[in-house]
């Protein structure tokens, strides 16, 4: 008796891991044999293909191109200015209309330059300049945006995978526990309400199996925003999330490399760029014309020379007021900076701590807890088989172990996210360069 027990032991594992992936295939939508056409979907790998096909920073690109396009422009003197006409034409008497018979007529040519200083013209030069190291901040911070949002999404689909075949092996146990009933119902042993509960332990299972179907097509959907149709991919296993890139110890420096803080930063720069040239403004550009004036032929033509600055006669009211504005402006974007940079430490440390907490609870979760939910339904159904326990405190105690699975899983998934936010926080291009990171924010 024993040795057949034991005999069908394996068998019915065997069939009921079967069993557990046909149901998970079939809740992912996807089927098994078709998992070997194609290497599964690494983290890096999804970051790595959003990052290649983000039409968002292709975008910045240009941006930054056309501030560097207009540094260059911005640094050259004012186009020259051609100016033609005729002078003393007269109107009444016998010359009236007449270029050539009045000596005072003139007919003129002439070309005139306005002649900007060369540092004034360096600060406009720089003004975009400035303004395309910021544009390269705000890359920075989308591709770290997108990193993270992938990460998140793969994430996601990762998890309710997990989560769904969490909940296939739990209907695949609760239609084992309906063929125990029914035999043990026909030989005698079980009574009706054991197996109606069975059958509702199933019918609960395929509801929540009907759910996690509907979670994965919303993650593999998200997932295929940021990455196209490698989210019709399987998964690859999990990387490790015990470590970050980031230092708690010492957060508030790594905190200013932050792109959102790097931007402010680099809008800071370009209003004490405008302050410089401000003060630049204060001295006024000149001007120099040079005109040719043809007269009739009876008379000499004539060369004129000129040069004309604009009277900043009322400086107190205009060029300084102009000036003040400026220094209020750096004022107002480095104390913005400042504020951000807080508010970015605690939030930060916040996600920490939080992060940390779910590994804590998750790691308790399977020390201990998963333990004693697996000892509990061991110990149940020694007894049920026994004659000590019914069906129902069986299906009780495998309903408890698999909320604590579950609760551990979404521990997990928890602290995933956490991770993927706080490892995100600065992309990878950036990370790779820390030195270079720390002049730019400089």
């Amino acid at each position: 008796m024993s040795s057949a027990r034991s005999s069908r032991v394996p068998a019915r594992r065997a069939a009921h891991r079967w069993c557990v992936t046909v149901v998970l295939a079939a809740s992912l939508g996807v089927c098994p044999l078709a998992f070997g056409a194609d290497p599964p979907l690494t983290l890096a790998h999804a970051r790595q293909l959003a990052i290649e096909g983000s039409r968002q920073l292709a975008a910045q690109d240009h941006g930054v191109a056309a501030a560097r396009e207009m540094a260059m422009a911005a640094g050259q003197l004012p186009d020259p200015v051609l100016k033609a006409g005729v002078d003393n034409l007269p109107v009444t008497g016998a010359d009236r209309f007449g270029l050539t018979s009045d000596f005072m007529t003139m007919r003129r040519v002439g070309v005139m330059q306005e002649l900007t200083g060369a540092g004034k013209r360096r600060l406009r030069g720089e003004r975009f300049e400035r303004a395309a190291e910021k544009s390269l901040a705000e890359k920075d911070l989308t591709a770290a945006a997108i990193e993270r949002d992938t990460a998140l999404a793969w994430l996601d689909r990762y998890y309710a995978e997990a989560t769904a075949a969490l909940i296939a092996e739990q209907g695949a146990q609760a239609q084992l526990e309906i063929q125990a009933a029914e035999g043990a119902y026909r030989a005698g042993r079980g009574t009706q309400a054991d197996l109606l509960a069975a059958r509702a332990a199933l019918a609960m299972a395929d509801d929540r199996a009907s759910e996690l179907r509907l979670r994965v097509r919303n993650a593999r959907t998200m997932l295929a925003r940021w990455v196209g149709a490698a989210a019709d991919l399987p998964l690859a296993a999990m990387p490790p999330l015990d470590t970050l890139r980031i230092d708690a110890a010492d957060l508030a420096a790594q905190s200013a490399h932050h792109p959102q803080i790097a931007v402010l930063a680099k809008q800071a720069a370009i209003a004490e760029t405008e302050v410089q040239l401000a003060q630049a403004n204060k001295k006024s550009d000149w001007s120099v014309e040079l005109t040719f004036q043809q007269r009739g032929p009876a008379y000499s033509n004539m060369l004129s020379v000129g040069l004309s600055f604009p009277l900043q006669w009322d400086q107190a009211h205009r060029q300084d007021r102009e000036l003040s504005s400026k220094l209020s402006l750096v004022e107002q974007a480095r104390a913005e900076r400042d504020e951000a940079l807080r508010a970015h430490v605690a939030e930060t440390r916040t996600l920490i701590d939080e992060w940390e907490s779910r590994r804590e609870r998750g790691a308790r979760y399977r020390r201990e807890l998963m333990p004693f939910a697996q000892q509990r339904t061991a110990a149940v159904l020694t007894a049920y088989r026994g004659g000590k326990a019914g069906l129902q405190d069986v299906l009780a105690a495998r309903r408890n172990e698999i909320d604590v699975r579950l609760q551990a899983l979404q521990l997990d998934a928890e602290a995933a996210r956490l991770w993927a936010q706080l490892d995100f926080l600065v992309p990878d291009s950036a990370n790779a360069h820390p030195a270079a990171m720390k002049r730019d924010t400089k």
